[in-house]
């Protein structure tokens, strides 16, 4: 790939933008960035809080198209983070996810034809929830099993487990490969897969070199403490800091994968100089496994207070017992994650007792339980 000298970073005033636009402006690349500031992320202001000196910021929405435009202009490659992000959410507000998710995307897309001579390279922010179940191994013939939906029976049983359906015994998570197929099943990791499909096809059609990011679960210092509808970890410390225990579904034993921002970032940086990678798909995460009982009591322990967790034993449709990244193909180009857990979680709690924030999971909670969508 040529020098890229100036990006256009969408959403770029979020929680990962802001770290990769400081990133970017290290290594003497110019930034743009469009954002439009949703209040549920950064609450009622037209003003971003966190953008370094030095980034050209434009207010706007991602399906304005005259803003899109004004966007593009002098920017020799794109970065496209901005998505509405919530599981739950995303199945009672279908039509803003998709609009913003799909129809943002789309008009991105039209937008860079019309600069396709212009436009060096493309990067997109997908999801490793576009996977659905991740890979699960036997624990006894060491067969590798792709995972299908829970059962909702059994999972008002109180049993979370994932089974293999050729025996019943309970199955174990496996490092999940970017090969693995797609089991999206809620409307954000269905707009994230579409996402992903929008771009490798436009970037194959043009000739624009385009990569795609499955990342996982991304915590770090900047995350939205207001936002209850994504981030366990920041929606955890929103509940320790107003004296409440964290809220754990299920029985707190499913894992997820999680890498700090600073290294998804550099993933990031990473990707955009490397060539030869046109039309591929990496998963950016640790490939370590962390139960949500462990980050809680994590956090618990780093907040230094005496709070317990509280399990549940509700579940939310649309919820994945296990998922975490099989990080071999970035690996090899010589990507590694520099930031421990137990680091980042303390860095990311030091930095939240300085920040507002709002416990507003129990409304999140509630809006699922209008809908029949958090049970048990």
């Amino acid at each position: 790939m040529q020098s890229v000298s100036k990006i256009l970073v969408t959403g770029g005033a979020g929680f990962i933008g802001t770290h990769l636009c400081k990133l970017l402006l290290k290594e003497n690349i110019m930034v743009k960035v469009l954002d439009n500031l949703e209040p549920q992320v950064h609450g009622q202001t037209n003003i971003p809080k966190n953008l370094p000196d030095g980034v050209e910021f434009i207010l706007g929405d991602i399906t304005d198209k005259r803003k899109i435009e004004e966007s593009l202009e002098d920017v020799d490659a794109v970065i496209h983070l901005a998505s509405l992000v919530g599981i739950g959410q995303s199945q009672y507000q279908i039509d803003r996810y998709t609009k913003t998710n799909i129809l943002g995307t789309a008009i991105l897309l039209d937008a860079i034809e019309k600069r396709r001579k212009q436009i060096k390279k493309l990067i997109l922010a997908s999801s490793m929830s576009v996977y659905g179940e991740g890979l699960s191994i036997s624990p006894t013939s060491g067969e590798k099993i792709q995972t299908t939906i829970r059962n909702e029976k059994t999972l008002l049983k109180g049993n979370f487990f994932n089974y293999n359906p050729h025996n019943q015994e309970i199955l174990e998570p496996a490092p999940t490969p970017e090969s693995y197929p797609s089991l999206s099943n809620n409307i954000y990791a269905l707009n994230k897969k579409h996402q992903e499909e929008y771009c490798l096809n436009f970037g194959k059609i043009y000739q624009i070199p385009t990569v795609v990011c499955r990342f996982f679960t991304v915590y770090g210092k900047g995350q939205s403490l207001l936002n209850p509808y994504t981030g366990v970890a920041s929606i955890f410390i929103s509940q320790i800091k107003n004296g409440k225990s964290p809220m754990i579904y299920e029985d707190g034993l499913q894992t997820r994968d999680f890498i700090n921002v600073l290294d998804v970032v550099n993933a990031i940086l990473l990707l955009l100089k490397k060539n030869d990678i046109d039309g591929e798909i990496f998963n950016i995460g640790s490939g370590k496994t962390t139960t949500i009982l462990d980050l809680s009591r994590l956090l618990i322990k780093i907040s230094g207070t005496e709070l317990k967790p509280k399990v549940t034993g509700k579940f939310r449709v649309g919820d994945i017992r296990h998922c975490f990244s099989d990080s071999t193909k970035i690996s090899k180009l010589g990507f590694k994650c520099n930031v421990t857990l137990q680091d980042g979680l303390e860095e990311l709690y030091k930095w939240s007792k300085e920040e507002e924030n709002e416990d507003k999971s129990l409304i999140a909670n509630q809006e699922l339980k209008e809908r029949e969508l958090l049970r048990g």
